[in-house]
């Protein structure tokens, strides 16, 4: 018996050091898990990117029951653009994302590209019920095997709808809803409610400009305006439209806002996003604007839209962080593109023009760990160095009234990002000739300009926010922006601050804050 107790506690032992052990494992494995995922080279610690694989468009960005969905332009083969799908994602607060599976996949009538999504709150289309309110996508179908062949019209517009927030989703039985004969761009319809006439209103582009649509039930469309054939940037193929309606500034005026993508044609080359501002109808847009305005001057930010049914009545904007001059050839291996940081659009008359304004969301405060601040001040033709380990995930933010200066950020392997204001020359330019990796592409090291004849005489805000593989730049709150991609072949850790006048350069309210990853 003796024995036999022996070899029970014996055995007991044994297997209750080999639990432990696979507990060890467990945190052991689990540990590493958490510290390789999204860690690779060059991935963003607080932009969304998809886990794996090709995205492009942002698409679909519309609330219901707290919820953000954001779809996007999506190939799950492979990291270059291919057979083109519905991405899916979701956040409570625009700041953290959860993965969703695959919402949309191509069928016989085409590939899924893009176009909006609703919350038919009334019901009009049948889907669902005023009790279930169905979320409905709007988006174009584009028959691969139509355009090899020659035709005009292999693109058209269908629609699916969801009962159960976006989860799953219901393709139209009669797809599509909208037909094409002889247009060969027509594509990425964006819906909104129009009240005054109580019509649901889509405007698609085609080809070289914006076409509108009526429909009191998202089913059946009737053409009612045309607008842009002799206006605006015509450098290359319009696409990404999106009508939506702002207050000026804190007056009782409004206006309307059309937002149309191009490619080619930006400012800086390739890819960019132009604004109009104007009227509608409930029929067309008309607008007497002459120039040509860009929502953002950097090379970066391409085919942004706005979120439907924005629970605080904002226009939240979401941009994709790339450009097709290079989009397929950036220095990434599992995944391929960024989306820019959620941005709230408004209006401001500045010096007797309408000026759209973009801006990062308040609840990106939530996640940068601020400092102390301090006011820096330089010599005629002098410079400061200042050192952060990481600037490659972190928050720049000065206010001043200076008008000729330089910020470099910088590695030990002589690499840099330089930021040049010049008053000399009404200019910001933006240097990514050194930045880092370059070379996968001839056009991608680049100076990037931007014009600034109506910076205040007051002091006026710089904000910039660095993550591994970009940078976001915000001047007046949002009066001029830059975005670009970059890729350092090690962090930058020093920030030099130069004055390029002859009077002395003053950064009040100076900080240099850390911001949290998201994943």
């Amino acid at each position: 018996m003796r024995n036999l107790l022996i070899i029970l506690l014996i055995s007991m032992t044994f297997f209750a050091c080999k639990e432990q052990q696979k507990k060890v494992e467990t945190v052991v494995s689990n540990d590493l898990v958490d510290s390789l995922y999204y860690n690779e080279p060059y991935r963003s610690q607080y932009h969304f990117t998809p886990e794996e694989k090709w995205m492009n468009d942002p698409n679909g960005m519309v609330y219901h029951n707290g919820i953000y969905h954001l779809f996007y332009q999506y190939y799950p083969e492979d990291i270059v653009w291919g057979p083109m799908h519905w991405g899916h994602a979701t956040s409570k607060d625009l700041i953290h994302w959860q993965h969703k599976p695959i919402a949309l996949y191509p069928d016989e009538l085409g590939l899924i590209f893009s176009g909006g999504a609703v919350l038919d709150k009334q019901n009009t289309s049948g889907f669902g019920s005023l009790e279930n309110p169905p979320l409905v996508a709007i988006y174009t179908y584009h028959l691969m095997e139509g355009e090899k062949a020659g035709r005009k019209d292999f693109q058209t517009q269908g629609i699916a709808y969801s009962l159960d927030n976006g989860d799953s989703w219901v393709k139209y039985e009669g797809n599509p809803v909208i037909g094409n004969t002889d247009i060969k761009d027509f594509r990425d319809p964006k819906v909104m409610w129009h009240e005054p006439s109580k019509n649901w209103v889509l405007t698609l582009v085609a080809g070289d400009h914006a076409q509108f649509y009526s429909s009191k039930d998202l089913k059946s469309w009737s053409l009612t305006g045309k607008f842009g054939k002799e206006i605006g940037a015509h450098g290359g193929v319009w696409e990404c439209p999106d009508l939506f309606k702002l207050k000026v500034g804190d007056t009782e005026e409004e206006k309307w806002v059309l937002l149309i993508s191009i490619n080619p044609g930006a400012p800086n080359g390739g890819s960019g996003t132009q604004y109009f501002i104007g009227d509608f109808d409930g029929k067309t847009f008309t607008t007497n604007q002459k120039d040509i305005k860009w929502i953002d001057w950097g090379t970066d930010n391409y085919a942004g839209v706005t979120y439907d049914n924005e629970p605080n009545d904002e226009r939240i904007f979401i941009g994709w962080m790339s450009n097709w001059t290079y989009a397929r050839d950036t220095p990434t291996e599992k995944w391929r593109s960024a989306m820019t940081l959620p941005r709230t659009l408004s209006l401001s008359k500045i010096d007797g023009a309408y000026t759209l304004l973009n801006y990062p969301i308040d609840n990106l405060q939530n996640i940068i760990s601020e400092g102390e601040t301090k006011d820096i001040s330089i010599a005629s033709n002098g410079n400061e160095i200042l050192n952060f380990k990481d600037l490659n995930q972190s928050e720049i933010r000065f206010k001043t009234k200076a008008k000729n200066f330089q910020l470099s950020l910088s590695n030990s392997l002589k690499e840099e990002v330089i930021l040049t204001v010049s008053d000399d020359e009404n200019m910001v330019t933006l240097n990514r000739v050194n930045s880092g990796k370059t070379e996968f592409q001839e056009d991608f090291g680049s100076i990037q300009k931007m014009p600034i004849n109506e910076l205040p005489e007051d002091a006026y805000e710089v904000r910039i926010l660095v993550d591994q593989s970009s940078i976001e730049i915000f001047i007046n709150e949002g009066q001029h922006v830059m975005t670009a991609q970059l890729f350092p072949n090690e962090p930058y850790n020093s920030l030099i601050l130069e004055n390029l006048s002859e009077d002395e350069l003053l950064f009040n309210d100076f900080g240099l804050n850390k911001v949290s990853r998201i994943w």
